[in-house]
């Protein structure tokens, strides 16, 4: 009979052997389950999966402040100091001047036609200044048109020009109905200018208009304002004459303004300031005043212009 032959287990074991006893091991050892969280992070992940929707959109609206506020920081200018408005006032005024305005252009046109007009007493055996209008030079010899009451009475009259040149005057005529009076000089500056004439046929209500002259003897001075009427009438306040046919303006005006020109935004005189409207005795402006229509003015001087 044949033997079986047997193998003892022998004490070396291969590679493969250590690594099939090393995995039983691991089976046969207990695994010890982890730890548990911390309380707070167990608090945090059931706040955070009960809020979830409203949480995202606090978060978004805050990312989205955090962006805009970096953007602002870098694009949005500083602040504005007045040493900054000051430099760019400056600078715009050097490069582009203010225009004049339309009454200040018109006034540099007229100036030099404007007179001074004085009546003047002897007191004392010295010339005293009794009453102060105003007229406007339409000849370079030396005629002006004012009113009849700046000069009416008047022991002399004595006309002031644009430049100081004071001269003697007289009247040579007058036209009563239009309280107009026409002055000669005797004499006149060497550059005498005399204004422009213009028609009122196409003077309409709202029309830019200056009246300049010397109210309360202070002048010369401007006013600007409109045309508020055509073809009025005035009645003297002490109910002795009524004027007609006049411009009404709301340019100021005030004793002294009489006899002085009313202008265009052109500088063309369209009439003579006469009245005032002012229903008490202050004899002060209170937004009516009259001319005497240019065509009028004229020919009380025999000029026919138009």
């Amino acid at each position: 009979m044949k033997r079986v032959t047997l193998y003892s287990q022998s004490r070396r074991m291969g590679p493969y052997a250590q690594i099939g006893r090393a995995a039983q091991a691991a089976i046969e050892e207990p695994i010890e389950p982890p730890a548990p969280p911390p309380r707070v992070v167990v608090a945090f992940r059931r706040f955070t999966s009960r809020y979830s929707r409203p949480l995202s959109i606090v978060g978004s609206v805050l990312l989205t402040l955090a962006i805009v506020a970096g953007y602002n920081q870098y694009t949005l200018p500083r602040k504005l100091t007045q040493r900054d408005i000051d430099s760019a006032v400056l600078h715009t005024l050097e490069k582009q001047p203010m225009a004049p305005s339309r009454a200040s252009v018109a006034y540099d046109i007229i100036r030099p036609s404007v007179v001074r007009v004085n009546q003047v007493g002897l007191e004392d055996s010295e010339d005293t200044e009794k009453a102060v209008g105003t007229g406007v030079v339409i000849e370079e010899s030396g005629t002006i048109l004012t009113n009849i009451h700046v000069v009416a009475g008047a022991e002399r009259i004595s006309v002031t020009f644009f430049d100081g040149t004071k001269s003697d005057a007289h009247v040579v005529s007058v036209q009563p109905e239009d309280d107009l009076a026409v002055l000669k000089t005797d004499a006149v500056p060497d550059d005498l200018k005399p204004a422009t004439l213009a028609s009122t046929r196409g003077l309409r209500p709202g029309d830019e208009v200056i009246a300049v002259g010397h109210p309360f003897g202070i002048g010369p001075s401007v006013s600007s304002g409109i045309v508020s009427g055509m073809r009025r009438d005035y009645l003297n306040p002490k109910g002795k004459k009524t004027l007609t046919n006049l411009i009404q303006f709301d340019a100021a005006a005030n004793p002294g303004n009489s006899g002085g020109p009313l202008v265009t935004a052109k500088g063309e005189v369209v009439g003579i300031v006469t009245a005032i409207l002012n229903p008490t005795e202050q004899r002060v402006f209170i937004g009516i005043g009259f001319a005497v229509p240019i065509e009028n003015a004229a020919s009380a001087a025999g000029l026919s212009p138009f």
